[in-house]
């Protein structure tokens, strides 16, 4: 008999009405409306559709325990079992000017890692720009993803997807981890999910006080903290084909990442796949 993909007792379902109450209250204000899917093909792609068609709020938070088409940036998949982890998409309205909105998914992994970080106990990096990696034993595995995307002029939906408790036998790809795999203290999702929703709030906040500049909200200056990309040889692959090597030696204030050459030539890229070459020095 094929096992029945809800039936795994070591994860249990998202406690729809405790998240409401942990989140959606004068404390936190951005948050209006949760809501938890048993299955959907993707938040992101679900939470977009609602918007066009106003049946969906700024605030709105959609959550689902199972993906049957989840998408990561350049239109890669992202699939895991039922439960294993969090896939949820946020819709915003930001009020920054639009050239800063590419911050919001930086500030997004900020957000995450260091929930995770307290929360789960493990040691977490970013990789530029949307990877979430647990760090350590000489090793980096990506167990979050996160994707923006610019539904109009008005609106941007954010989806975040987390590996919480997928086994070694169950990644998609040998470089890809779990909390559970890195040494997680607890892998409960609701209490997981409320700390990264509380800290994405929470820097949200700080960028959009400060009108979205990623100085004066101190957005940079944490994103090039946690950017494990930083100090690294990485083989960038741009849109187009061309590729560039060199050493990544910034993030910009419109959250590029500055690639010196051997030749001490700096160029900022705003798009492409990284590739990390040798391992971080000093970080």
């Amino acid at each position: 008999m094929t096992p029945n993909r809800w039936s795994d007792l070591s994860r249990p379902p998202l406690n729809q009405t405790a998240l409401r109450r942990a989140l959606l209250h004068e404390k936190h204000p951005l948050w209006t409306h949760l809501e938890v899917l048993d299955s959907v093909t993707s938040t992101n792609t679900e939470l977009v559709s609602r918007t066009r068609a106003g049946e969906a709020r700024p605030g709105t938070v959609l959550v689902a325990e199972e993906q049957t088409a989840g998408r990561g940036r350049l239109d890669r998949a992202w699939s895991a079992p039922a439960r294993s982890g969090l896939f949820f998409s946020v819709l915003l309205r930001p009020h920054a000017a639009a050239e800063r909105w590419g911050w919001i998914p930086l500030l997004a992994g900020v957000a995450a890692a260091g929930a995770l970080a307290r929360t789960a106990g493990v040691d977490t990096g970013l990789k530029w720009p949307n990877d979430i990696l647990a760090t350590g034993a000489d090793e980096e595995r990506k167990i979050g993803g996160i994707l923006a995307e610019r539904v109009d002029d008005e609106h941007v939906v954010l989806g975040i997807g987390l590996n919480v408790t997928l086994r070694e036998d169950e990644l998609p790809v040998p470089t890809a981890g779990s909390l559970a795999l890195a040494g997680a203290q607890g892998t409960d999702r609701d209490p997981i999910l409320r700390a990264v929703l509380r800290a994405f709030e929470d820097w949200y906040g700080r960028w959009s006080a400060a009108d979205g500049d990623p100085a004066s909200s101190d957005v940079l200056e944490a994103y090039a903290a946690g950017c494990v990309t930083l100090g690294r040889s990485v083989r960038a692959m741009l849109p187009g084909g061309e590729e560039l090597l060199g050493e990544a030696v910034a993030v910009d204030g419109d959250g590029r990442l500055v690639i010196a050459s051997e030749q001490g030539v700096q160029r900022p890229v705003a798009a492409g796949d990284i590739v990390h070459l040798r391992p971080a020095t000093g970080k």
